[in-house]
């Protein structure tokens, strides 16, 4: 094993733990001319160390890529993901559909079946339960 496999995996880790605040602050803005570059350099590198042998260093630089795609995805002003504009309602219905499926799965799982409901003008959600 090569000394320089862990210098370079240390400076990767680093660069993961830097990064680290970026995804966690929801109104940090990087541009995509910032973490593309960036995430295609690691990625490179991530190959590159691959191809010499240098594992250590080869998953530091591919946690490093994964880090810049991260902050592309959430934390650019353009991406979809970002918040705003169509990619986000994209996102939310999806979110929606999952939650749907999910409570729709576990209705078919219990022992009661699939409830009925009919429309109560009185209550909050205009839902309730249908007698039997």
């Amino acid at each position: 094993m090569m000394w320089q496999d862990f210098v370079f995996m240390a400076g990767s880790s680093l660069s993961v733990l830097f990064l680290a605040p970026t995804i966690r602050d929801t109104s940090a803005r990087v541009p995509l001319a910032t973490s593309l570059p960036s995430m295609l350099v690691g990625g490179v590198y991530s190959m590159t160390f691959l191809t010499l042998g240098m594992t250590f260093s080869a998953l530091g630089a591919a946690a490093t890529c994964t880090m810049w795609t991260l902050i592309a995805a959430l934390r650019s002003p353009r991406s979809p993901l970002s918040g705003g504009g169509v990619g986000q309602r994209v996102v939310r219905g999806l979110a929606l559909f999952g939650a749907d499926l999910k409570r729709w799965l576990a209705r078919l799982r219990s022992e009661d079946g699939v409830e009925q409901f009919v429309i109560d003008p009185q209550s909050s959600d205009r839902f309730q339960p249908a007698d039997d």
